[in-house]
């Protein structure tokens, strides 16, 4: 038997090692089909510091070459300088403000994304959500379900979704999706991106608080960045107004969170559909109990097919990666 054992982990060595950070519910499915082709260590659950989980899995930390990362634990320096083979970064997620990128930069480390992989299911759950607040069906839900007086109904009116404006914040691969989908509803379209984009017809606005002051909504879809950390803020919500809806399918703290609850509570807004969080997985007790608040897990990437393209996809990433071959979607600078 230690003989197997001893034969099991030289086998292991010969094969590419992979430091998995995040959650095993993704490695589980993917290593599953890879084992062969890789070694997969996955610090999840572990008390340890990685740097002593790696000695108690005796692994050499100069022996990991790729890291694969699910967004729920930070690709820090700190992590990177403990790895001083890695060449690599496999994120499995839209956003990349887990990763030190810097870092990564100074270092010419390769960074691979998801490309447009999740764009369809994000767009999909931003306007599920927008639709969801203005025509009040979870609300709707819990008024039937909770219900305990007799008689006839008496529920509030919703808002018709064809005809408003819609203002997106990040006119990018989703933002673009969600614009199409908008459009076949009949919703008027404007937008604010880092940049205007030529190829479109939808009016474009520099300033924020410009495109909400025209809006009947917001959909934020645009990454988080120091420039972007609380983009949404009081200013633009008062200029949203009192029946104005924000809905964020981007990363939490793009809104200034504890804002945005105010301003509900007050009514300086008129409902929010909110699929991330400013302190994931905290999510401020005074939204739960809102009616014009739907709230999502940021669950907006879960569809089984997309698990299993992004299985795919970081397969042939790691592939390429390993042949020397270019990415299949890497992360390029701006």
């Amino acid at each position: 038997m230690a003989d197997s054992n001893h034969q099991i982990q030289q086998t292991q060595k010969l094969i590419p090692q992979i430091l998995a950070i995040g959650h095993p519910s993704f490695f589980k499915f993917f290593s599953s089909q890879y084992i062969k082709n890789y070694n997969f260590i996955n610090p999840w659950g572990s008390p340890l510091p990685l740097d002593q989980f790696l000695t108690t899995h005796n692994t050499e930390p100069s022996a990991i070459r790729a890291i694969v990362c699910t967004g729920i634990h930070p690709v820090t320096t700190d992590v990177l300088r403990l790895l001083p083979s890695v060449e690599l970064v496999v994120s499995t997620t839209a956003g990349l403000d887990h990763i030190d990128l810097i870092e990564c930069r100074r270092r010419s480390i390769q960074v691979s994304g998801v490309g447009g992989l999740y764009s369809e299911d994000v767009a999909d759950m931003g306007v599920g959500l927008l639709i969801d607040v203005m025509r009040k069906i979870s609300a709707g839900d819990r008024y039937v379900t909770e219900r305990v007086k007799s008689g006839p109904w008496h529920f509030s009116f919703g808002s018709k979704l064809g005809g408003k404006r819609v203002g997106i914040v990040g006119l990018g691969r989703i933002g673009l999706e969600v614009a199409k989908r908008l459009e076949a509803f009949g919703c008027i379209i404007l937008y604010h991106s880092k940049k205007e984009k030529q190829f479109v017809s939808y009016p474009f606005y520099s300033n924020v608080v410009e495109l909400a002051a025209k809006s009947n909504a917001l959909v934020i879809c645009c990454a988080l960045t120091e420039q972007t950390l609380h983009l949404i803020n009081k200013e633009v919500m008062l200029a949203l107004g009192k029946e104005g809806i924000l809905v964020n399918i981007g990363r939490g703290a793009l809104i200034d969170e504890n804002e945005m609850v105010r301003c509900l509570m007050e009514g300086e807004i008129g409902g929010a559909g909110l699929d991330v969080f400013e302190n994931e997985p905290h999510v401020p007790k005074e939204l739960v109990a809102l009616d014009n608040v739907v709230l999502s897990p940021h669950a907006s990437v879960f569809t089984s097919e997309s698990e299993m393209a992004l299985s795919d996809l970081v397969a042939e990433n790691l592939e390429a990666f390993f042949s020397n071959k270019p990415l299949i979607t890497p992360v390029r600078d701006n």
